[in-house]
């Protein structure tokens, strides 16, 4: 039971540096100054696009053929491998400007919701949660793993952020995802001998 949880906090924690959602939360503390509403701004839009995620990921499994399934969790892992070991670039154009009814916080919200849409994050939930059949622990540990990464950020911003060995980080998280896309591989290869 621990080991989704455990996978998917590491992973999206690692697959987070340098992402553009990370970077987002930069240039939000930066810009704003109030590091706990941008936090709950980051955690309820994580907490809404990562259950989204997982029950397509959960859904996905309960619908596929297992053969199928499996092939397409190698596929997304393979991937996610070499998706991750490309830098994200945010554009300040896709940062809205607080009105006076949404806030921080809810700029927050609205802003990391989007920006997390179809981000890395997002697909590694949605593969996590059909490889181990675990909603609840794969989108604890994937919402886990946000915050490890982007609260350290909002906090401590640029001086924090450029000390960080990205692209060794990359490299780590790469590698995480070609072992478990060898071992959805090998459970492809048993279930396609079995069948």
């Amino acid at each position: 039971m621990l080991q989704p949880f455990l996978v998917s906090s590491s992973l999206v924690a690692l697959a987070e540096i340098g992402d553009k959602t990370q970077l987002l939360s930069l240039v939000l503390a930066a810009r704003y100054r109030k590091p706990l509403p941008i936090i709950l701004g980051v955690l309820v839009a994580t907490l809404v696009n990562h259950a989204g995620a997982g029950g397509i990921g959960t859904l996905l499994a309960g619908l596929l053929n297992p053969n199928v399934l499996n092939w397409a969790v190698v596929a997304s892992f393979v991937l996610m491998a070499g998706w991750i070991l490309v830098p994200d670039k945010l554009d300040e154009d896709e940062i809205a400007m607080p009105n006076k009814a949404m806030g921080v916080f809810g700029t927050t919200v609205v802003t990391f919701f989007l920006a997390e849409m179809g981000d890395k994050t997002q697909i590694v939930t949605i593969a996590l949660a059909a490889r181990y059949h675990d909603f609840f622990w794969v989108v604890g540990g994937t919402t886990l793993g946000m915050m490890l990464a982007n609260v350290p950020v909002i906090y401590l911003g640029h001086r924090f952020a450029d000390h960080l060995p990205t692209k060794a980080i990359h490299i780590l998280a790469a590698a995480i995802f070609v072992v478990l896309g060898g071992m959805a591989l090998r459970n492809a290869l048993i279930g396609a001998h079995i069948a």
